[in-house]
């Protein structure tokens, strides 16, 4: 199968089957979301949701958490991966808005990349879900499931994003990064793949490889 008409067959089952397809994490501003990505990275949503809202409670604008110190911000999220650093970022990012941003999340893959804690991966959830931009965000989920499916074979997030944002158009690029990462988190999983209930593999690479060689 040509990786054009693979895209277009997995497009068109993830429309008719997930229709509505989000992001999991908790917020209700753009900030809330650029503290909550940040604290993702290596971590579940499901704690970083544990952890957020008495966060948010105690620091809800950028000025609040700019203000704070390591010892005040530290035990609030002591429980994600590398709260050590997630403190000094997210205390670094806050200054960074006020100061160069005047505390607005900015909508730039490039302005945001400049945010301490925000890498292109972060930057591109933000431009993705806050501001509607055709970009991929690729996260291991993502990186995985592409790779599986046969949709890229690059060995880099960025190299796996520019594939994806070839042959995926425009107006679908938002929806399916989350159709990626939430089908890599429930059914493509990373150890034990479901695959006798995914309906993608009848296109996917991996799994056809697998039975034929079963075959042989």
């Amino acid at each position: 199968m040509r990786k054009k008409e693979r895209f277009a067959a997995v497009v068109r089952w993830f429309e008719e089957n997930m229709e509505i397809a989000e992001t999991e994490l908790h917020y209700t501003s753009s900030f809330q979301l650029l503290v909550a990505v940040i604290l993702s990275a290596q971590c579940t949503d499901r704690r970083v949701n544990m952890v957020t809202p008495p966060l948010f409670e105690r620091f809800p604008t950028p000025a609040d958490l700019a203000a704070a110190t390591f010892d005040e911000v530290y035990p609030y999220i002591r429980s994600v991966s590398y709260p050590n650093a997630k403190t000094r970022h997210l205390i670094a990012m806050a200054r960074k808005l006020i100061d160069d941003f005047d505390s607005q999340v900015p909508s730039g893959i490039d302005a945001l990349m400049t945010l301490p804690g925000v890498g292109r991966k972060t930057a591109n959830v933000i431009a993705s879900v806050v501001y509607d931009q055709p970009v991929i965000a690729v996260d291991t989920h993502v990186f995985r499931v592409s790779h599986r499916l046969g949709l890229s074979d690059g060995t880099t997030p960025r190299a796996v994003q520019l594939d994806l944002e070839k042959y995926i158009p425009l107006e679908r690029r938002a929806v399916s990064h989350h159709w990626l990462i939430l089908h890599g988190r429930y059914v493509c999983t990373a150890r034990a793949p479901h695959c006798e209930a995914c309906g993608l593999s009848q296109w996917c690479r991996d799994y056809l490889s697998r039975a034929v060689r079963k075959g042989s």
